[in-house]
């Protein structure tokens, strides 16, 4: 099933770890007028940061931030709190600034993009035109996306990487659609083999008979499609939506072209997972600024054996926490850039 481009783009992916590089960069750290180790993980930021861009001297002047949006056929199982129309209500806001994630672009230089894969409204101004149809169908019942679907959204991500590693020299990647965190635990649950009612994120304002409707629903549709979700490209077909798919074709071309990406939350970090099982190297090119307090958030990210920049507990997505990585990671390239040696 999986298409030419997204062939070729696997196999443009490579480890990125240059031991010689990274004793540059940490000598460059290690040079500075303090106390060595000081910064903590502000200089693993860098160190990371200066292998994917595979130089001594990196900067971050051109930073974006990517929202993949899309509706989700699973909310129709009563398994969240809001209803579909709110993820029009949602891009809206995102369109005009108003988000949290606006907010934090505006005041830390960083351009937002929203890119419509597949809203069920139709097109807002100011959004990126990218829709393959208007949303997923109900996972419960049968798969989320066609073949057909799966592969035009993981090259919409790969194309659109492709063209924005040309643009900015760091990206942040986050999702908007009710119902994604919904398509992410199911992910989860399919690649690592947990069950549901681990790896179901419970959002605040989300009641108890809500949360294990959520639960149920989700371990229904992974076990429905077990027989079919044997492959990484099989779980994004059966379970996900087209804008996960699209979030792991993202990862998938950033990681060929070396451009650092920044993972929001749990949803996105639902890619990172499926975009992994495709080619473990792209790893290598990803950041994880924060965890929720959840549960499936932490244990998501003991999966993939990384570690996150930061824990202030926070739960709003969007890619607020991605907006948060991209600004830590700026103030962290001018400490290293800037902070003199001794005399």
């Amino acid at each position: 099933m999986i298409s030419r481009l997204a062939d070729r783009t696997l196999e443009q992916i490579r480890p990125l770890f240059d031991a010689n590089l990274a004793a540059t960069l940490a000598g460059r750290w290690a040079a500075q007028n303090r106390l060595p180790g000081s910064l903590g993980r502000f200089e693993h930021l860098v160190v990371h940061y200066g292998l994917v861009k595979g130089t001594a001297q990196p900067v971050a002047a051109r930073k974006g931030l990517v929202v993949f949006a899309s509706d989700h056929g699973i909310v129709h199982e009563g398994v969240t709190a809001e209803a579909q129309d709110d993820t029009q209500r949602q891009v809206r806001q995102f369109l005009q600034g108003g988000s949290a994630a606006g907010v934090l672009c505006r005041s830390c230089h960083i351009d937002p993009l929203l890119v419509d894969v597949g809203l069920a409204a139709e097109p807002e101004t100011g959004a990126v035109g990218r829709k393959i149809a208007g949303g997923s169908r109900s996972m419960s019942q049968t798969a989320a996306l066609s073949a057909e679907q799966t592969v035009a959204a993981l090259e919409t991500g790969i194309r659109l990487a492709e063209e924005l590693a040309l643009r900015f020299e760091v990206v942040g990647l986050g999702q908007l659609g009710v119902g994604g965190s919904c398509a992410a635990a199911a992910l989860l649950s399919a690649f690592s083999g947990r069950d549901a009612a681990d790896c179901a994120q419970r959002e605040p304002g989300l009641d108890e008979a809500t949360f294990n409707r959520r639960v149920q629903v989700i371990r229904t549709a992974v076990n429905l499609h077990q027989g079919e979700a044997i492959t990484p490209l099989g779980i994004l077909r059966t379970l996900g939506g087209l804008d996960l798919a699209a979030l792991t074709g993202f990862i998938l071309g950033a990681a060929a072209r070396r451009l650092p990406v920044v993972v929001d939350g749990f949803t996105a970090g639902a890619a990172a997972v499926a975009a992994r099982a495709l080619s473990p190297d792209s790893l290598d090119a990803l950041i994880f600024p924060h965890v929720d307090p959840s549960r499936p958030h932490s244990y998501l990210l003991h999966f993939l054996s990384v570690q996150p920049l930061l824990d202030l507990r926070i739960q709003e997505e969007g890619g607020f926490g991605a907006a948060l990585g991209l600004a830590m990671l700026d103030l962290a390239l001018h400490q290293y850039a800037e902070v003199q040696g001794p005399a």
